[in-house]
């Protein structure tokens, strides 16, 4: 997602330059197939083992690199470097706990940075832990988080309303998405409890993995909860508890259509996973403590009010709660949401100054 923006605008720039995307998962390969369709040469990205990746390098000779957040790879940068392409780490970042580990291998570390060309940071704190390894003043930007730039049309919040109306208008909706392993049970515990209370309350669970979609409608049907599938093509009538969004590439039009939104990935230590989609459409958010992968822009929502943390099950409840007995609360959280996405968008122009300057290496 925080590519896509790259890769629109390199199309636009270098219209007759084909664009390799690489992708290490069948969920990121099939993202990238429905937002680029055929416009990207799209393959999966060889494991690092240096006759595999010289021969990738070799077959597809690049003019450049764009590595996306921090994927340093060793033997990919190496061959780069031999072969003189010039390399941009894009949208970068750096928690403290990576900065750390990355010490203990000072050798490695300097010979990967000494292949990168220019490094594109989302923050402060970013660039100051760049620094630390060695990366040049020079070679690094402070560019924000390409995240903000956010492109979500209109006809997503209309297919949210669209959504609400085959929900039940008069259900209150909390969704969950992204969930991982582990934490769909605290969930269903929590909506079991804030159930006893609000009858009509309705939740969309949304897994992040479509390989766990079976194992979660499983989970839910133990846990004594009747669930519609949305890949079953499923009705939701009242006594429907749970709506299964066992679908791709649908989530924020799912997210358009709730009241408050759980992210996954924060209450189990998986760094959590992007809140700004349902901050950017007006809903409130609910995160567990674990959100190193987001702490900068967590901490950004959190400052108006638009996101909260629950430090474990019982908060995550009340937290919830808190924001569906209250409308105006909800409002204002939404209003401060869209208003912080909207204030921090412009990232990508800042990049494409540095892609630009890497294109400029290569000729």
């Amino acid at each position: 997602m925080a590519a896509t923006p790259i890769v629109k605008e390199m199309h636009d720039r270098f219209p007759d330059t084909p664009i390799l995307f690489t992708t290490t998962t069948p969920t990121g390969a099939d993202a990238a197939i429905r937002k680029f369709g055929d416009s990207v040469l799209q393959v999966y990205f060889p494991y690092d083992l240096p006759p595999i990746v010289r021969r990738f390098v070799e077959h597809f000779n690049p003019r450049c690199l764009i590595l996306m957040e921090t994927e340093l790879w060793p033997n990919l940068l190496h061959y780069c470097k031999t072969k003189r392409v010039p390399v941009l780490m894009a949208n970068a970042r750096l928690s403290q706990k990576s900065a750390s580990q990355y010490h203990w291998f000072p050798s490695t570390l300097r010979t990967m940075l000494s292949a990168v060309d220019y490094v594109a940071v989302q923050g402060f704190q970013d660039r100051d832990r760049f620094l630390s390894l060695g990366v040049d003043h020079g070679a690094i930007e402070v560019t924000g988080n390409l995240k903000f730039d956010i492109d979500l049309p209109s006809s997503v919040t209309e297919s949210g309303q669209s959504i609400r109306r085959f929900l039940g208008t008069n259900r209150a909706v909390l969704i969950a998405g992204s969930t991982r392993d582990g934490e769909e049970e605290i969930l269903l515990q929590v909506f079991a409890d804030l159930k006893s209370r609000y009858s009509d309350l309705l939740l969309l669970l949304a897994p992040r993995h479509p390989e766990r979609f079976d194992s979660v409608a499983e989970l839910c049907r133990k846990a004594g909860f009747q669930i519609s599938r949305k890949s079953c093509g499923d009705s939701c009538p009242p006594e429907s508890a749970i709506y299964l969004v066992d679908s791709m590439g649908e989530l924020p039009s799912f997210y358009a259509a709730s009241d408050v939104a759980f992210v996954g990935g924060s209450m189990m230590p998986f760094g959590g996973h992007n809140v700004l989609e349902p901050a950017a459409l007006g809903v409130p958010v609910v995160v567990g403590p674990h959100t190193y992968n987001f702490s900068e822009i967590v901490s950004m929502l959190r400052a108006v009010g638009a996101l909260t943390i629950a430090e474990n099950q019982v908060a995550l409840g009340d937290c919830i709660e808190r924001w569906l007995n209250n409308s105006e609360s909800r409002d204002h959280a939404g209003a401060a949401g869209c208003r912080i996405v909207a204030e921090n968008k412009g990232a990508i122009a800042k990049v494409v100054r540095m892609i630009d300057r890497v294109v400029a290496l290569s000729s």
